[in-house]
């Protein structure tokens, strides 16, 4: 034979010693690892998130700082009533409403501790018709006051959609809540003019009620700001208390004016009365107009229109706001009917 094949039958012999000793081991059986059992977990609890739960958040709180707003929401205010006033025998039940958010600073306690905290709260409109759609510009530090349309601040009233009608067509609701939204994004807020961002700080929801007496038409006031020297003469003079010339030698016996100048101080005075008068006549003149020219309809709407103020309900995760609140709104809104 040879020895190529010698050789090979050598090697078939070795290959079969190999695969007898692996049978050999598959046919031992293996020993079973223990079985570790699994900790069961606690199931996880959500609460189910309310149908208006962020309806105060979505309202804009007019005239608060910009660099204010993070702090209205450090605090989990509970806004329950505001939501409990849609339901069935509340006050803003199956009406048509327009909210707006404000925010007043107030000294108050919480958790054992004085601090000063701006508190939210929310005007509900109840009307047939938006309020208004302008915005009033005023303050101590501007000179005179603005009215402007709301759009030129970025603001509109918008449909305010429920939690549960989010995945609908928008155009398919017809919402009965609308609210005052501000489209102006905080990032772009850096590249605005100081003049142009004072102007949301001071920025009022405007009101023009015809049915009621403006307080300037009923004012007899006047703002006086005589330019004297060496300084300006500034002072308010009550047309139908003050005596002009009484007024006058007052001012100068205080040195606040110079003996030669009470006679252009008052003529100065005088024709700010008449500005003053004239003004206020026609206001009166311009709502006596505007009445007459009012549909039926209008005039019963405006007589039926009413205001409610929500503040925030007591909770253990926010400060108690129990005994600061306010009918107050602002000087176009004038006080609430009811404050929530």
């Amino acid at each position: 034979m040879r020895r190529g094949a010698k050789r090979k039958t050598k090697q078939d012999q070795e290959a079969k010693h190999v695969a007898a000793e692996d049978n050999k081991t598959e046919a031992q059986p293996r020993a079973k690892r223990a079985k570790t059992s699994k900790p069961q977990s606690e199931p996880e609890y959500f609460e189910d998130k309310r149908n208006l739960e962020d309806l105060w958040k979505e309202t804009f709180p007019v005239g608060t700082e910009w660099d204010q707003l993070d702090t209205v929401y450090q605090y989990k205010w509970d806004f329950s009533n505001l939501e409990n006033a849609f339901e069935e025998d509340g006050v803003l039940y199956g009406k048509k409403v327009y909210l707006f958010g404000c925010t007043e600073p107030q000294l108050v306690m919480f958790k054992g501790e004085s601090k000063v905290v701006l508190i939210p709260a929310v005007v509900a409109v109840v009307s047939p018709f938006p309020p208004s759609d302008k915005i009033g510009i005023n303050s101590v530090q501007r000179e005179a006051e603005e009215i402007v349309p709301m759009k030129q601040m970025k603001m509109d009233w918008v449909p305010y959609i429920p939690l549960e009608g989010r995945d609908s067509q928008v155009d398919r609701l017809k919402s009965q809540i609308f609210i005052l939204s501000c489209t102006q994004r905080r990032s772009a807020l850096k590249h605005l003019k100081l003049d142009r961002l004072k102007k949301y700080e001071y920025c009022l929801p405007y009101f023009y009620q015809p049915f009621k007496e403006d307080e300037l038409e009923q004012s007899t006031e006047v703002q006086i700001i005589y330019p004297a020297e060496p300084k300006p003469v500034f002072c308010e003079f009550d047309w139908e208390l003050d005596e002009l010339e009484e007024f006058t030698d007052k001012l100068t016996e205080e040195e606040e004016l110079s003996e030669d100048q009470k006679d252009a101080f008052k003529e100065f005075v005088k024709g700010k009365v008449r500005e003053a008068k004239k003004a206020n006549r026609e206001a009166r003149e311009a709502r006596k107009k505007a009445i007459e020219e009012m549909s039926e309809e209008t005039k019963a709407a405006f007589e039926s229109m009413r205001f409610y103020k929500f503040y925030p309900v007591q909770s253990p995760d926010a400060p108690d706001v129990s005994n600061v609140k306010s009918p107050f709104i602002n000087r176009y809104y004038g006080k609430a009917h009811e404050v929530l």
